[in-house]
């Protein structure tokens, strides 16, 4: 489904892609983990056009959109649940999820939205209310829902559980895996190195914006240099 090749983003003369390469198969929940700085960010950032790309390609179902705008990225079905959920908190929820539908026809909207409602029942209680007054937890699904309005059959997750307590953590993650289980395929940026390894089918391990070491979710979770450098306590209660 995706294809990132040779990827290399700068900010002014600091590359903070070297190279980078990997693949997303149709219905899987791949992760990139690593440490703040990585580049974990700026490599979702790039594949939906919000920075610029300084060399290689990123190829979407055989499409190449490399050059193509962030708007007409998400119009061929990538949805970008951004770092820090970035929700319009001077709006209500509903005015959120709409305007994550921009693209979707007027005659769907309702029905997504409607679906969106199902997932997360807590947003249909609290649609009214200005998005600026949820819970940290409550902002996070609807930064989800928002995406998931314009039906995507990619999704980009950028550090779902950031800020969230550990029962809030399992509830996101449990989410993230219902959503792919009904076909979305997922992309997920996570410093819970061990939550996301323990959902992922493949993941990816960036340091100082270059791929060191790549596989099977549970075979990397059981990899010494991994469990050392980002699963620490939770690896050695675990």
């Amino acid at each position: 489904m995706l294809q990132v090749r040779d990827l290399q983003v700068r900010y002014g003369a600091i590359e903070a892609l070297h190279r980078v390469s990997f693949d997303v198969q149709p219905g899987e929940i791949v992760t990139l983990i690593g440490a703040n700085g990585a580049g974990k960010s700026t490599t979702l950032r790039a594949i939906s056009g919000l920075v610029r790309i300084a060399g290689g390609q990123v190829i979407f179902e055989g499409r190449d959109i490399t050059r193509e705008k962030a708007h007409r990225i998400v119009a061929l079905g990538i949805g970008h649940v951004p770092e820090g959920r970035r929700v319009f908190a001077d709006m209500t929820v509903r005015e959120n999820l709409e305007l994550g539908a921009f693209l979707t026809p007027p005659e769907k909207v309702r029905e997504n939205m409607e679906r969106v409602f199902e997932r997360f029942p807590r947003l249909r209680e609290r649609q009214n209310q200005l998005a600026g007054t949820l819970s940290g937890g409550e902002q996070q699904m609807l930064a989800i829902g928002r995406a998931l309005m314009n039906r995507p059959r990619l999704l980009l997750l950028d550090e779902p559980s950031m800020g969230l307590s550990p029962l809030l953590v399992q509830e996101i993650f449990e989410i993230i895996q219902e959503i792919n289980a009904q076909g979305t395929t997922v992309l997920l940026v996570e410093q819970n190195a061990n939550m996301a390894l323990s959902i992922a089918h493949r993941a990816y391990v960036l340091e100082a914006g270059r791929i060191v070491l790549s596989g099977p979710a549970r075979e990397l979770r059981d990899h010494p240099a991994v469990r050392s450098a980002y699963l620490g306590e939770a690896a050695r209660a675990g």
